[in-house]
């Protein structure tokens, strides 16, 4: 018979791992519910006090955290969407056919993340500006698709290499076409690995910084990366507001994440081991 104490090591590892890891959300959430007065005090308030509810109520009046919190969401919905369909056709490509300068092209997908975003910034300002997309949120999602694209290639590539290919002959017999096969039997048994890719994708266009601050000037399209990191340096806004406001920031990406948290796990690991 197996010890339990194991067994309760692990889930003692895991609570304790997990504390570790929810800790900063939750302290956030203490410091935005804390009254000026004790902001500052020698004992640390180590519980959140209802009562300063109000503070998420003054930073929403206050602030456009509203709107930023609207763009940020339409340029990660926006890049999520947009860099799958860009990227299932060469995933498949890639793992299905043979063809001359398929290595290179592979190697040439890599290349793309080597560059961090701060050396591109000029060049596709430059572009942009010649295509009218500054200012735009569409410009946006076009800048940061082009960074996630060749991750979630290589990503939904690994998955589809999983797929057996009896299936899809079974399907040229039948007389499905090709893209028949890819919409209507491999995308459904990548479905887990789509769920992954969606998270790159979202946190993705959710968290970047650098383009959203480069490439639009307007207050209205102000993501809420941009509005958040405006505050630093500003000795006039409460602590409690700015956490306030970082709670609103963080909460939507993490419900994002356990909706599909338990695809992901799936997902990342699909295609890499092959029986």
């Amino acid at each position: 018979m197996e010890s339990p104490f194991p067994h309760a090591i692990r889930i003692a590892l895991i609570l304790i791992l997990l504390s570790v890891a929810s800790f900063p959300i939750y302290w956030m959430v203490v410091t935005s519910l804390t009254s000026s007065a004790n902001l500052f005090a020698d004992t640390p308030q180590m519980l959140p006090d209802l009562v300063q509810g109000f503070n998420y109520a003054d930073a929403i009046k206050k602030t456009d955290i509203l709107i930023w919190l609207k763009n940020s969401a339409i340029v990660a919905v926006g890049t999520m969407v947009l860099s799958i369909l860009l990227a299932i056709l060469p995933a498949y490509a890639l793992s299905r056919f043979r063809f001359r300068g398929k290595g290179a092209l592979g190697f040439m997908l890599f290349i793309t993340q080597m560059l961090p975003e701060a050396m591109l910034v000029v060049p596709l300002f430059v572009i942009f500006a010649n295509l009218a997309l500054l200012n735009t949120l569409g410009g946006l999602i076009l800048a940061n698709t082009a960074f996630t694209v060749p991750v979630i290639t290589w990503i939904l590539k690994g998955a589809i290499d999983g797929v057996p290919l009896e299936i899809e002959e079974a399907a040229r017999i039948d007389g499905c076409s090709r893209i028949g096969i890819l919409l209507t039997i491999v995308v459904p048994l990548v479905s887990p690995t789509l769920a992954a890719a969606a998270v790159i994708g979202f946190f993705h266009g959710w968290n970047e910084y650098v383009f959203a601050q480069t490439l639009v000037s307007s207050q209205a399209l102000r993501t809420a990366s941009v509005g958040l990191a405006g505050f630093v340096g500003e000795l006039s806004t409460p602590i409690h507001t700015v956490m306030a406001i970082g709670v609103m920031y963080t909460m939507p990406a993490v419900l994002f994440y356990l909706m599909v948290q338990r695809h992901v796990v799936a997902g990342m690991t699909a295609g890499s081991v092959k029986g």
